[in-house]
C-alpha cells in the first residue's frame, strides 16, 4: 500500500485529502508538527509528503534540510502548498526534491495529476463546471450553486461547513441552498442526493433547518419524496422562508433584506474557508487527463460516425485504444476472442439494440464493464438497462473530460473489485 505523510494541513484539506486517496487504497498518515513528522518520516520511509506551509517557505526549511541531510529520506519528493511564493522562492525549493508547489487557492485537478503522477496512480476527477459560494451571517449560512453539481466540489463542502460552524461557534446553523436558476432531470438524481447527504452529514445541522430554493420539479420532486430527507423543505420563493431564517420580522424590501441579511456577512466576520477550483475554471486552460500506465481498449458500439469520431479522440487522450462497430451483431461475433477493459454501446440500433447485447453479454457471464451511452432520456430506458446490467447510463452529448471521469472511476472499481 503506498504512504503519504501529509503535514500541517488546514482540516478541510487534511479531511478532503485522506477521504480522496483513501478511495484508491492510498494511505495517508496526518501529523501536525514539523520536528514530530521528520522523526515519523525516518522510522516509515513514506512514498510521498505533503507539507502545508502557513505563512512562507523559510517555515519549512529546518525540515527540508533535515530531511535533505539523511540519506534514507532524501530522495523522498515533497508536493508543498502555502502562500503565493516568487519565482527565485520556488527555485530555492528544488534542491529539496519539492516536485510541485501549489499556491492557494489550489486547483485540485493539477494538484491529483501531481500525486498520481509521481504514486503512479491515475486518480478520476469530476470537471463538471460548478459554481458553488459560501456566505454566513450569524447562523445562516448561504450555499449558492450555479451551473452544475460537480461532486468535487460537493465533497469538499462538508469540510467548509463543518468549519464556518465550528470557527464561529454556531450551535443551531441554519442552511440555504440557492439553486434558483437550476433545472435538472434524473442522470442528476445521485449528485443531488449526494449534495444532501453532505450538507446533513456536518455537526450540528438539522434537516428542518435546512431550505432548498429550486424552481425545478425535479429537485422538488426527489427531496420530498425521498425518507432520507424527510424534514428538508424545498421552495421557489424565497421570501415564504425569510422569516423562519432571520428569526423575526422583516421588511416588505425582499431584495435588500437578502443583501443585507445574507449575501453580507456580519461585520465581525472573516470566512476562513478554503477557496477551491479546478484548473478548467481558468480561462484559457483546457483540462488535462493524465496518462494511463496500463493501455486501455475500449470497444465502442454506435452507428452514427460523428459519435465514433469524437469517442476515439476522447479515448486517444488517456492512449486508450478504440475499437469501432456499427453493429450490434459485428461486435458479438468477436467480443469473445479480444479482452476489452470496458465496452460503450447506444441503445437503440437497427437489428441488435443495446438492450440485446447487453442481455447476450449477461448470458455469457461477461465480466467487463459496460457504459450506454445514448440520447434517449426516457427513466424506463435507463432503468431497463441498468437492471440488465449496465455500469453506467450517460446521455449524450458528453464533455469529454465528463466522459473521461466516468469511465476512470467505473475502471479503477471494476479493478479494485
Amino acid at each position: 500500500m503506498k504512504q503519504v505523510l501529509l503535514i500541517d494541513a488546514t482540516p478541510l484539506l487534511r479531511e478532503y485529502l485522506k477521504e480522496k486517496l483513501k478511495e484508491d487504497n492510498i494511505d495517508v498518515e496526518i501529523i501536525q508538527g514539523q520536528n514530530s513528522a521528520f522523526t515519523k518520516l525516518v522510522s516509515q520511509l513514506h512514498d510521498l509528503i505533503i507539507l502545508n506551509i502557513p505563512d512562507n517557505f523559510y517555515d519549512a526549511i529546518d525540515f527540508l534540510d533535515k530531511k535533505q541531510s539523511n540519506p534514507n529520506t532524501s530522495q523522498i519528493p515533497i508536493i508543498m502548498t502555502g502562500p503565493k511564493l516568487e519565482k527565485d522562492q520556488i527555485e530555492a525549493l528544488v534542491p529539496y526534491k519539492v516536485t510541485k508547489y501549489f499556491s492557494k487557492p489550489i486547483r485540485f485537478d493539477v494538484f491529483f495529476e501531481s500525486i498520481g503522477r509521481i504514486l503512479r496512480t491515475q486518480f478520476s476527477m469530476d470537471t463538471t463546471p460548478c459554481i458553488l459560494e459560501l456566505h454566513q451571517n450569524e447562523n445562516l449560512i448561504l450555499v449558492e450553486i450555479a451551473k452544475g453539481l460537480n461532486r468535487e466540489k460537493l465533497s469538499i463542502l462538508k469540510y467548509n461547513l463543518s468549519e464556518i460552524i465550528t470557527e464561529k461557534k454556531i450551535q443551531s446553523p441554519k442552511i440555504l441552498v440557492m439553486m434558483s436558476d437550476m433545472v435538472l432531470n434524473f442522470v442528476d438524481g445521485s449528485n443531488l442526493e449526494f449534495l444532501l447527504q453532505n450538507i446533513l452529514s456536518v455537526s450540528h445541522v438539522n434537516r428542518k433547518n435546512v431550505k432548498i430554493l429550486s424552481r425545478d420539479v425535479f429537485t422538488h420532486e426527489l427531496i420530498e419524496g425521498h425518507t432520507e430527507f424527510e424534514g428538508v423543505e424545498v421552495v421557489d420563493n424565497i421570501s415564504t422562508i425569510l422569516p423562519e431564517l432571520l428569526g423575526g420580522g422583516i421588511s416588505s424590501d425582499i431584495q435588500q433584506i437578502i443583501q443585507e441579511k445574507i449575501l453580507t456577512p456580519a461585520a465581525e466576520t472573516t470566512l476562513t474557508t478554503a477557496e477551491t477550483r479546478f484548473q478548467s475554471e481558468i480561462p484559457g486552460e483546457a483540462s488535462k487527463v493524465p496518462e494511463q500506465k496500463n493501455r486501455i481498449k475500449v470497444a465502442v458500439i454506435d452507428d452514427d460516425p460523428v459519435i465514433q469520431q469524437i469517442l476515439q479522440a476522447t479515448f486517444a487522450r488517456i492512449n486508450a485504444d478504440t475499437e469501432i462497430f456499427n453493429s450490434g451483431i459485428e461486435f458479438l461475433n468477436k467480443v469473445s476472442s479480444v479482452n476489452y477493459s470496458l465496452v460503450i454501446l447506444d441503445i437503440f440500433m437497427p437489428g441488435v439494440s443495446g438492450f440485446d447485447i447487453i442481455t447476450t453479454l449477461h448470458n455469457r457471464n461477461y465480466k467487463t464493464p459496460i457504459i450506454v451511452y445514448s440520447s434517449a432520456t426516457q427513466r424506463e430506458v435507463v432503468i431497463q438497462a441498468l437492471s440488465l446490467g449496465a455500469r453506467s447510463y450517460l446521455v449524450k452529448p458528453q464533455k469529454p473530460e465528463a466522459l473521461l471521469q466516468k469511465v476512470m472511476e467505473i475502471l479503477r472499481s471494476s479493478t479494485q473489485g
